[in-house]
């Protein structure tokens, strides 16, 4: 009998610079790929009527991350569009997105992210809360989220 059993893991990293392009903030992070993410992912096995992932947020709620969250529970600003993705794998199978929030987007205390499959509504696929990252007005912030789907 042959049994396999998959895992689906997230990581992202952060990283805050001046308007100057100096480093201020740097982190590696884990995520939860929510209930909703996990429909999606199923989803896009039997059809493409659900659009790609293209968007991620930042937001300010320490709300603790819970697998039947939809959205981020305090967004700062707008879903930006992610920049780009790119798949690669033979073993362990991965997607990364990476997008870059400019100076003057999502300006805050931020504390949470998510990716998205739309601008606005669509489907969440997963959702990080962590310890404050100060996004000053004239700042930049960069994250690179990776998704892997790995055999256990």
């Amino acid at each position: 009998m042959f049994n396999e059993q998959l895992k689906l893991s997230g990581e992202l990293s952060i990283v805050l610079k001046d308007k100057d392009g100096n480093v201020k903030d740097q982190r590696e992070l884990k995520n939860l790929v929510v209930n909703s993410g996990l429909a999606y992912i199923i989803s896009r096995m039997v059809d493409t009527s659900k659009a790609v992932m293209s968007h991620m947020a930042l937001g300010s709620s320490t709300t603790a991350t819970a697998a039947g969250q939809t959205d981020l529970v305090s967004m700062l600003g707008a879903r930006e569009a992610i920049d780009s993705t790119t798949i690669n794998g033979s073993v362990n199978e991965k997607v990364t997105y990476v997008s870059n929030f400019e100076a003057g987007d999502a300006t805050g205390a931020v504390t949470e992210a998510g990716i998205f499959n739309a601008g606005t509504g669509g489907d969440m696929l997963c959702r990080t809360v962590f310890p404050v990252v100060n996004k000053a007005a004239d700042d930049t912030m960069a994250i690179t989220w990776t998704i892997t789907l790995a055999a256990a």
